[in-house]
């Protein structure tokens, strides 16, 4: 099923686990599975508004998420309800896992911003992962982790970014 599909999306659950428990699960719409990459599609999951400044999740935000089994990142496109493109929200994660319904994904706690226009772009909670101990825990990880914020940083800086998407 591809992202334009007619077809009406599977529901599927993602799992968004941290430091070992499930942070949130919510029903999201499967728009395209290729075996490498997924597509979904859900409202804000989040409880009320979240504020982080240059940016605000609010109900009626709708996000449009990639995963992949392949990729220590994850990338979520982020409209109002208009439909108005806010930015992309992209947690660094381990590969993403689907098992029948369920979309799990390991929060590695770094993050990235990129607004709509590309003029804001900004590493997020890297004090959260210092503190999570993940380098010390599971070194090949924390590199790993590290290096995909610095690509997908490299990307969202250029002219490659969207093209992840497509």
């Amino acid at each position: 099923m591809s992202v334009n599909s007619a077809e009406p999306p599977i529901e599927v659950d993602v799992i968004l686990v941290k430091a070992g428990r499930t942070k949130i699960r919510y029903p999201a719409g499967l728009l395209h599975d290729d075996g490498t990459r997924l597509a979904v599609r859900a409202p804000w999951a989040g409880d009320g508004v979240r504020d982080f400044g240059f940016v605000r999740f609010e109900a009626g935000d709708v996000f449009t998420e990639y995963y992949w089994r392949d990729r220590w990142y994850s990338v979520k496109e982020v409209r109002t309800a208009a439909g108005v493109l806010k930015g992309w929200y992209c947690d660094i994660t381990r590969p993403a896992v689907r098992t029948g319904t369920e979309l799990v994904v390991e929060d590695l706690n770094l993050d990235l911003w990129r607004s709509a226009d590309g003029a804001d772009v900004r590493r997020l909670d890297e004090d959260e992962f210092a503190e999570s101990g993940l380098a010390d825990r599971d070194p090949e990880a924390a590199a790993a982790a590290v290096a995909a914020l610095e690509e997908l940083e490299r990307l969202a800086r250029g002219d490659g970014f969207t093209g992840l998407l497509e």
